[in-house]
């Protein structure tokens, strides 16, 4: 029970009052005790926090959620995530469904009094820093320890998991699917050596809006280009005006622009749905005379991209699989 806890930590800050060397002597990374258990002090975007190195009981928000459930961590709820749902696979789906929903697909959307009956003894809140300010921090750190690592660039997942499922004591679980991530992102990369690097790439992304009349560009580091890079490709050109977060690799051109801003790529690949059918923002730039007219379209070189959500090395390598597939044309004579 959260009161039962409340009162051993009680016993353990009264003790520390008692032994002040013991509690100075403990800096960023040592050890340290507190509710009964080992903490260590953990360097989050929200500060240097002190955690349990070992955590029992953990929430999941935001793309900690993916990153957690693959690497096994010792979750009691999560957020909602449905754009990872395509990408679990049979046990992370049955997990997830499990699990108790404390929060929606938005910050905003945190259900404090859900988090607080799950009775967590850590919270993993990963979230993009600007949108920390949707969360009321006080309010869940009076429930449990809170870690903040979220992205800023798209392609961050990786360094970010890895720290989500340190914090969650999972680090184990991550590593053993990182190796296996670079030991096919290695194969497929010898496999295009020839061809692929040799190429200027363009990607439409899914994230355009057609109300507004423009599409989605996305440059080296973005969701739909960065796992394609771990293989050789290479997307050029960089964004007009960097705005911050994805903004530094992605941005938002009117369709009338689409000629200019694809005229030298020798390719183009462009993001879908998991089940290959075409968001409507990509089928608006599809659909337009302009993309009839690009060099790459008229040579035959566009390529759809699956699983391009990707942010965790489980769901990437699923990813690499379906770039690999995208590219198999390019190595027919």
């Amino acid at each position: 029970m959260r009161t039962t806890r409340t009162r051993r930590l009680a016993g353990a800050l009264a003790l520390a009052l008692t032994v002040v060397t013991a509690a100075t002597a403990c800096g960023s990374g040592d050890a340290g005790q507190a509710d009964g258990g080992p903490t260590r002090v953990f360097a989050a975007d929200n500060g240097q926090i002190t955690i349990p190195v070992t955590p029992k009981r953990v929430i999941a928000t935001g793309y900690a959620v993916p990153a957690l459930l693959e690497a096994g961590a010792p979750l009691v709820g999560v957020s909602s995530w449905k754009r990872g749902i395509p990408l679990f696979n049979e046990q992370e789906r049955k997990k997830y469904d499990e699990l108790a929903k404390v929060a929606g697909e938005s910050a905003s959307e945190t259900n404090y009094e859900a988090i607080a009956q799950a009775d967590p003894d850590l919270i993993v809140i990963g979230v993009p820093k600007p949108v920390l300010a949707d969360i009321d921090i006080k309010r869940l750190e009076a429930i449990a320890p809170v870690v903040a690592i979220g992205p800023s660039v798209p392609s961050m997942w990786r360094e970010l998991s890895r720290k989500q499922a340190d914090a969650a004591g999972a680090a184990a679980g991550f590593d053993a699917l990182k190796t296996a991530y670079d030991t096919k992102a290695k194969g497929i990369a010898e496999k295009y050596k020839a061809v692929l690097p040799q190429l200027k790439l363009g990607h439409v992304g899914a994230y355009g809006e057609v109300a507004k009349g423009n599409f989605q560009r996305e440059f080296n580091g973005s969701w739909g280009t960065n796992v394609a890079q771990d293989i050789g490709a290479t997307y050029y050109g960089q964004v007009k005006v960097k705005g911050g977060g994805s903004k530094d690799v992605s941005e938002y051109p009117s369709i009338e622009e689409l000629t200019t801003a694809f005229a030298e790529a020798d390719a183009i690949t462009y993001s879908v749905a998991a089940d290959g059918s075409v968001p409507a923002p990509v089928k608006y730039v599809l659909d337009s005379p302009l993309w009839k007219e690009l060099p790459a379209v008229k040579a035959g070189k566009v390529y759809p991209f699956r699983f391009t959500e990707a942010a965790t090395y489980r769901a990437a390598t699923s990813t690499l699989d379906a770039v690999d597939q995208a590219f198999a044309p390019l190595l027919k004579k």
